[in-house]
């Protein structure tokens, strides 16, 4: 008996011995695989780590994401990263002949931006690109624009692509339509945007010269302890231009770098305009107010107003009033003037937010923005930012057109489907006693509607009729 137990135990032993020899060679397998999958493997979950940091922060705006496999990661960057990086198709070639960035330029550029190197643009800013919308549409001379900080950026752009639209893409026509607008097909459009874009670099250069940056496919610094990679801006190429029709033609002839989703376009289009306006400048333009040009707010970088100016007049004032201010309200002489605005521009400027109306703080708009040179106004209401414009070119040089007058009201949401026209009436009845609402209803802003009030900063008193369209911002 204890024989055949014993021979029985040996038994178990020896099935025992060969499933453990039978899962350590299927051990020896798998380490070959991961030997040579490593990297895919590695990749994999790096993917997957961003996607699930993606959908925390950003669950509606998943399917923006710019893809991850067309392009080379910086060697110092974290594979973390790599999903934000631009994909190869948008990317040039390092020997297109630019001027790869420095680490001395990347830190400007971020202090700058952020007042730190240390600070670096969100998903949200870097899935910002200029996307019209459907070509030969009612909507066809229009950009979508983000929720976040970038969409102050983009309805600039949208305005000045507006103004070449009617304006100045037919010089000899005294006043545009509105149909201008609406037969724009995929060509016209990419050449408005480079319009729009050689417009606003060439303001910041003074007339004199320009600078366009674009993303290349290596590294062109090793970053240092105090710089933080996003492995975009290590990679970027500056390219000068002494001469506007160059400088719109290579945006032209590289138009996919702005246009096309992944192309992080909006943040080239800001690197661009700051490099054209050069460090020197830039430094002369800000006051002790404004250190830099972005700031955070609900967690997003936001434009501060001086970046807003260096769009619209090419000079990054911090204010909105006329001239620079050398003294304060007592009187009293300031230590370093307050920056204003010292002419006027194409591109004009409405400012009005509910809260600082309550509270008092409202901030005073000179003429110098109020009354453009062209009758298109980038709009900051409450916070966020519409184009309002009119087809009538005579309207700020005629007093007599401004008794009663059309505006368009754009303001970049998708869910705007049609240009909404306003009339506005400045020489009847008080606006207050024209409004349909009664005195019982408690919502300020059906009472008073955000894109009404916005106008009277500029028309005081205007009677505003949305022609059908219910009051909405």
């Amino acid at each position: 008996m204890e024989e055949s137990s014993d021979c029985s135990r040996h038994g178990c032993d020896s099935q025992e011995f060969e499933e453990i020899a039978s899962r350590i060679s299927d051990l020896d397998k798998w380490r070959e695989i991961f030997s040579s999958r490593g990297l895919e493997l590695i990749d994999g979950v790096a993917q997957r780590h961003q996607e699930g940091r993606k959908s925390e922060e950003e669950a509606e705006d998943a399917a923006g994401r710019p893809p991850s496999t067309g392009c080379k990661p910086c060697r110092s960057g974290s594979s973390l990263t790599v999903p934000y990086s631009i994909p190869q198709a948008l990317t040039v070639s390092p020997s297109l002949g630019g001027q790869p960035v420095t680490l001395e330029m990347a830190l400007n550029l971020r202090k700058f931006l952020f007042g730190s190197a240390l600070h670096v643009f969100n998903y949200e800013w870097k899935k910002s690109y200029f996307k019209f919308r459907e070509p030969h549409s009612d909507l066809s001379y229009a950009v979508e624009a983000e929720r976040g900080g970038a969409r102050a950026i983009q309805m600039v752009v949208q305005a000045n692509i507006i103004k070449h639209l009617l304006f100045t893409r037919n010089q000899g026509a005294e006043n545009g339509n509105l149909q201008r607008l609406y037969d724009v097909g995929e060509k016209e459009q990419e050449k408005a945007l480079a319009v729009a874009l050689t417009d606003a670099l060439w303001a910041a250069g003074e007339g004199v010269g320009a600078t366009v940056c674009l993303v290349t496919s290596d590294c062109c610094f090793t970053p240092s302890v105090d710089y933080k990679v996003d492995n975009f801006t290590e990679r970027m190429q500056l390219f000068s231009f002494n001469e506007k029709e160059a400088t719109w033609s290579f945006i032209y002839e590289h138009i996919q770098c702005f246009k096309e989703e992944g192309s992080h376009g909006v943040i080239l289009f800001l690197y661009s305009l700051i490099f054209s306006r050069t460090p020197d400048r830039l430094r002369d333009d800000l006051d002790f107010t404004t250190p830099h040009l972005l700031q955070l707010s609900l967690g997003n970088f936001v434009c501060r107003q001086a970046l807003l100016n260096l769009m619209l007049t090419g000079r990054a004032s911090p204010n909105v009033f006329n001239g620079d201010v050398q003294h304060d309200d007592q009187g009293c002489l300031l230590l370093q003037p307050l920056r204003g605005v010292l002419a006027r521009s194409d591109v004009g400027y409405l400012h009005w937010d509910r809260e600082q109306q309550d509270q008092d703080k409202l901030p005073t708009v000179g003429s110098m923005l109020k009354t453009p040179k062209l009758p298109i106004w980038l709009c900051c209401i409450n916070g966020t930012y519409s184009v309002l414009f009119s087809t009538n070119r005579s309207l700020l040089s005629d007093w007599k057109v401004e008794h009663l007058f059309d505006l368009c009201f754009y303001n970049g949401q998708p869910s705007q489907k049609n240009t909404v026209l306003l009339t506005i009436d400045t020489h009847s009845h008080h606006w207050e006693e024209e409004r349909g609402v009664s005195k019982t209803v408690v919502d300020p802003e059906k009472r008073f509607p955000s894109v009404e009030m916005t106008i009277r900063t500029k028309w005081e008193g205007a009677a505003i009729d949305w022609n059908g369209t219910v009051p909405f911002f």
